[in-house]
């Protein structure tokens, strides 16, 4: 039985999909065995009450400082003994929103992606040092599943939790970034350029997604297996640190990256001021920024990426490396 502690902040939404999920059995094994937060009386830790899962709030207000309250809650994770957190979305969402506070005043794209690729494979160093699972680098659990060391309805059933998970911590982080001012920065221009950035990604075509996902995901992968194979912190870091940056320059798309990107873009469309500036600042017209919508996210980016990320961690990383490595067949 995994145990699966869950952070929420807000209505809990994402996580009533993954209680429906465990309790009518699409996902099997798992325990919810507590939902936290930091804010006390939101509507996710009343969800949690509904169906028996512990609440717990550890209220940042009740601590002089945020080392102190992230001491108490490392703590209080701790003595709950969970086997997952939901966390490696919040993770990768740092790492993008720190990537965009750094290039969003950069006019030259290739310089700004460099900006932007210094900044984000923090995220993934992040989910790497703590253990936190996230769904593009689980997708190296089908070298397991070829194995047969678990099988193939026990990998799907991981996956969905986590990509549930990571789309959760994805968009608590969102919400908590736009509160705390952040899209302000340079009079505005980092909510407009965040609206930009969302918007491109709702405009894409499918193949064009896809593929992008693909190649993002062998990078990503292949910076997860390096970091595991290391003997040292160092070691691990590096191995981040320079291939999460060749992803970010090479522009490619990142699923649970992108449970950021999007709904921040939409979040920072509802203020005029951002969507002002994002037409002055970009040229966008009108019936152009009525495309960042939550449709256009889902069918234009999400479902491809992530069937693309599937498909390049598995069948062009996964699955190849381990024949390469001889284990499961002949050595190649």
């Amino acid at each position: 039985m995994l145990r699966v502690g869950i952070l929420a902040a807000g209505g809990g939404t994402n996580l009533q999909a993954i209680i429906d999920a465990v309790e009518s059995r699409k996902i099997t094994d798992v325990e919810l065995c507590f939902v936290l937060s930091n804010k006390p009386g939101v509507r996710a830790l009343e969800r949690a009450r509904t169906h028996g899962i512990k609440p717990i709030v550890v209220d940042m207000k009740s601590y002089a400082d945020r080392a102190e309250f992230e001491k108490m809650l490392i703590e209080t994770i701790d003595a709950e003994a969970p086997d997952l957190i939901v966390l490696a979305g919040m993770m990768i969402a740092f790492g993008a929103a720190g990537s965009s506070v750094a290039a969003h005043d950069i006019a030259n794209v290739g310089i700004a992606r460099l900006v932007a690729g210094v900044v984000f494979p923090m995220g993934l160093m992040m989910v790497v040092m703590t253990g936190a699972e996230l769904f593009t680098g689980d997708c190296l659990a089908i070298m397991a599943t070829v194995q047969k060391k678990h099988t193939a309805l026990k990998l799907i059933r991981m996956l969905i939790v986590v990509y549930l998970g990571n789309l959760l911590g994805s968009l608590m982080l969102t919400c908590i970034d736009y509160v705390s001012g952040q899209y302000n920065y340079s009079s505005g221009i980092l909510g407009a350029y965040t609206i930009k950035v969302a918007l491109g990604k709702c405009n894409l075509d499918f193949t064009t997604a896809l593929a992008s996902g693909i190649l993002c995901n062998i990078l990503v992968c292949a910076a997860v297996m390096l970091a595991a194979r290391a003997k040292d912190v160092t070691g691990k870091l590096l191995c981040c640190f320079f291939i999460i940056l060749l992803f970010v320059v090479s522009g490619y798309e990142h699923c649970v990256a992108n449970m950021y990107y999007v709904p921040a873009g939409m979040i920072a469309k509802l203020n005029p001021l951002y969507v002002k500036d994002a037409m002055e600042q970009y040229g966008y017209t009108a019936q152009q920024l009525s495309t960042l919508n939550i449709p256009n996210f889902i069918f234009n980016n999400l479902i491809p990426v992530t069937i693309g990320n599937i498909v390049g961690g598995m069948a062009f990383f996964g699955i190849p490396l381990m024949y390469i490595n001889g284990v499961g067949g002949k050595k190649a």
